[in-house]
């Protein structure tokens, strides 16, 4: 008998797979992808068989939409990238760098602002003024104000959740799936920073087809990978304004620059754009990568 299922969790060499009705397996993998060095991951669609009774195999692993590396996960959607209204303060630049490496993986984005009771919606509209190309979704774990539209945009996909810790993401996911209990870090009053909650990357079934993912080390931030010349593409605001003097212009120094008239004429967020010339800078340059 063959079983089509989702890869959920991972301990101890043994990999639990979710079938469609959300029944969990627990499987080996085949000796063979050892032997050609394939790692089953978390998130990846596969075929499993019955070896003996109440005992599977994972007997194939289906093509990958993608593949993130850190954290270890494939065939993902959607990244939640979740930032908090007050406590841990904002890092806009430390978003723009997060935005980046999700575009870079072809995951679409949404912004989810967490916390809004907290301040009236100012941050909410803020992050929605400087990010208006984006998705922005505001929600309050506390209040269950958004956690609505949030389940909208998720249902029937496979979605990770990223930020910095103590935003709020497993009192989010403790909204979106009522009974999970993740555990739910406390801020430290001192330096303003979470405690790490999340030890492992595992897929919570939210219903049919729809998984999500609270992810360890996905909120470390920094662009690997990616020269200087490269940045310009995951910037979608840009998207609508071509026609630079300079083929391959990096919208930095040259002159007769479309964008930078664009942001002269706040047709592109000022804030936003002089962060994009700080991350420029932060990269490599062909010949340093090389």
């Amino acid at each position: 008998m063959q079983i089509n299922g989702v890869i959920g969790k991972l301990i101890a060499g043994f990999y639990y797979v979710y079938d469609h009705d959300g029944n969990i397996y627990e499987c080996r993998a085949r000796g063979v992808f050892r032997k050609d060095d394939i790692n089953p991951l978390v998130g990846d669609k596969v075929v499993i068989v019955e070896k003996s009774k109440g005992s599977y195999i994972i007997d194939r692993i289906l093509p990958r939409k993608n593949q993130l590396i850190r954290p270890p996960i494939a065939n993902v959607d959607i990244a939640i990238v979740v930032v908090a209204s007050v406590s841990p303060e904002v890092s806009l630049i430390a978003m723009d760098k997060l935005l980046v490496n999700v575009l870079k993986e072809k995951v679409k984005p949404i912004i989810c602002v967490n916390k809004i009771d907290l301040d009236a919606g100012k941050t909410f509209e803020m992050i929605k003024q400087q990010y208006s190309l984006f998705n922005v979704i505001g929600v309050s774990a506390k209040t269950g104000e958004g956690i609505d539209k949030l389940k909208n945009y998720i249902q029937g996909k496979i979605s990770v959740f990223a930020g910095q810790s103590g935003v709020g993401k497993s009192s989010i996911l403790n909204c979106l799936i009522p009974g999970a209990n993740l555990k739910v870090g406390e801020i430290s009053k001192k330096i303003e920073r979470g405690r790490h909650t999340t030890r492992v990357v595992e897929l919570l079934r939210l219903g049919e087809d729809t998984y999500i993912a609270d992810t360890p080390g996905f909120s470390s931030i920094e662009i690997i990978g990616l020269l200087r010349h490269e940045l310009k593409y995951y910037y979608p605001e840009f998207y609508d304004f071509e026609g630079c003097r300079f083929p391959g212009c990096n919208h930095i120094f040259e002159p007769d620059c479309m964008i930078k008239a664009a942001v002269t004429e706040k047709k592109i967020n000022f804030e936003r754009y002089e962060r994009y010339k700080q991350i420029f800078m932060q990269l490599p340059a062909q010949k340093e990568y090389d």
